[in-house]
């Protein structure tokens, strides 16, 4: 679907040791989802200065950092970024992709931490943004 970048992977769980599809998870509605964050994303993108993603790959890399103090620093960036984003953009979602984007930024410089910064990220989204993703969900279903 154009630059839709998706693994292509339906949501589901392992119940009984045996793969369930989530039977909710309408994909149309990922893929419209994934595609308008996207299109942020690639706004945002440019914004966002060598020198965040650097610090951030020094947090990432700092072994004496615990894994909420690495959130907290993903946290502190993204909050940072967030104040020069146009005010016609939804502050949350923008939040969201900053993250992301942050996160793939720091992923591309050190593959090495490829790993590290998924599971940050993931609970950075989870821990401030669930709220907002399952809303999301909500309102395009509707």
């Amino acid at each position: 679907d154009g630059e839709l970048q998706t693994d292509g992977n339906r949501s589901g769980h392992l119940q009984n040791g045996e793969l369930v599809f989530d039977p909710e998870v309408n994909e149309e509605i990922v893929r419209t989802i994934a595609a308008q964050l996207a299109e942020i994303g690639d706004q945002l993108d440019k914004q966002i200065k060598a020198k965040v993603v650097n610090d951030l790959v020094q947090h990432f890399l700092n072994e004496n950092l615990s894994r909420e103090e690495i959130t907290r620093c993903l946290s502190q960036a993204v909050e940072g970024l967030a104040r020069a984003i146009p005010s016609d953009l939804e502050q949350e979602k923008a939040m969201l992709v900053l993250a992301m984007v942050l996160s793939k930024k720091v992923a591309n410089s050190v593959p090495s931490l490829l790993h590290c910064v998924f599971s940050t990220t993931v609970n950075y989204i989870n821990q401030y943004f669930h709220s907002y993703v399952v809303r999301m969900v909500s309102a395009i279903k509707q």
